[in-house]
């Protein structure tokens, strides 16, 4: 007799491809519209479901996990950060979490390279002006940026996501220093030409660019907070395509707006969408709408992954890529 296949509820709209696949393998919900599910979804999908695929817009928390049916076995997470769901609550109740690490390494640095040049290069004030048909032509003193070669920069977190950005701006030309929980291998500190700084401050405050590519954890909660960032040379910008919450947002508003800090490129935000509105009105700030994942290959390998954690759960074993507390 064939097998019952497993209940899969999956909170989000994915690529096709990936709804295609896990229809083929699943008893699958899949989500009609691109919004985030309701509290009252939610609890209906966990008291329902075998296996649950949130993304970074679901609160999974003890009360939700509290409310789940006992049939529900394994949170198979579409993204890399958990910080979402409570992991702890999870392994009490028995039940497995898994993530996606690793496939977005690349599109994310990309984009922390691409902030680094917005910000330092002008490119959204010279997009506008062309937008609204300001442009009068060339002058030689017209939005004058910086060059980013020579420049040192510091990066916060130096995991997968830390160490690309590293080899992009060394072929930039940039100096690359970087502050970690751990210092890195000799090896690979001599392959990314890298200067490890035991002290956060001491490198913040001698940084051109700093990027913020660490998770979000109780301990990085504003690492970056309003002392650090008067830290940072007036000259200095910040990037951040990692957690909004590392950065205190409002302390680095004020600080942007006096001239404290030169400026800053954010794909990420400490309150989600809830931006600071004085952060939107500055011309030396470049916001992104949470884009830094943001391809159709990355987040296809993304469904892939979490395909591969369901199937591999299916079948008896432990999910390639589970979370457990003493990972975060």
């Amino acid at each position: 007799m064939a097998r019952e296949r497993l209940s899969v509820v999956v909170t989000r709209r994915l690529p096709e491809a990936v709804e295609t696949r896990l229809s083929e393998l699943f008893d699958v919900a899949l989500r009609e519209d691109d919004t985030p599910m309701t509290r009252t979804e939610l609890v209906a999908a966990v008291k329902s479901a075998d296996v649950l695929v949130p993304t970074v817009t679901d609160t999974i928390d003890a009360g939700l996990m509290g409310q789940a049916g006992e049939q529900l076995r394994l949170i198979a997470n579409y993204g890399a950060g958990v910080d979402h769901i409570d992991v702890s609550t999870a392994r009490q109740r028995g039940i497995l979490i898994s993530n996606t690490p690793g496939v977005l390494t690349d599109d994310t640095a990309d984009m922390t390279m691409a902030l680094i040049l917005a910000v330092t290069r002008r490119i959204p004030e010279g997009l506008s002006i062309m937008q609204k048909s300001e442009w009068t032509g060339w002058a030689p003193t017209a939005l004058l940026g910086g060059r980013i070669g020579g420049r040192r920069l510091g990066i916060l977190g130096m995991g997968r996501i830390g160490q690309a950005v590293a080899r992009r701006a060394r072929a930039f030309g940039m100096q690359v220093h970087y502050h970690n929980r751990r210092r890195l291998r000799p090896e690979v500190e001599d392959e990314l030409e890298a200067t490890y700084w035991d002290s956060l401050d001491q490198m913040v405050a001698r940084m051109d660019v700093i990027s913020v590519n660490c998770p979000s954890t109780p301990s990085t909660f504003h690492l970056m907070n309003a002392r650090r960032l008067k830290l940072m040379k007036p000259s200095a910008v910040i990037v951040n395509t990692s957690r909004g919450e590392v950065i205190d947002e409002n302390a680095l508003t004020r600080m942007v707006r006096s001239g404290e800090i030169a400026g800053a490129g954010l794909d990420v935000y400490e309150h989600g969408i809830n931006v600071n509105p004085r952060l939107r009105q500055l011309p030396n700030v470049v916001l992104l709408p949470h884009m830094g994942s943001a391809t159709l290959e990355g987040r296809i390998e993304m469904g892939e992954k979490v395909i591969i954690n369901i199937k591999t759960f299916e079948d008896g074993h432990r999910p390639p890529d589970q979370v457990v507390p003493s990972m975060l």
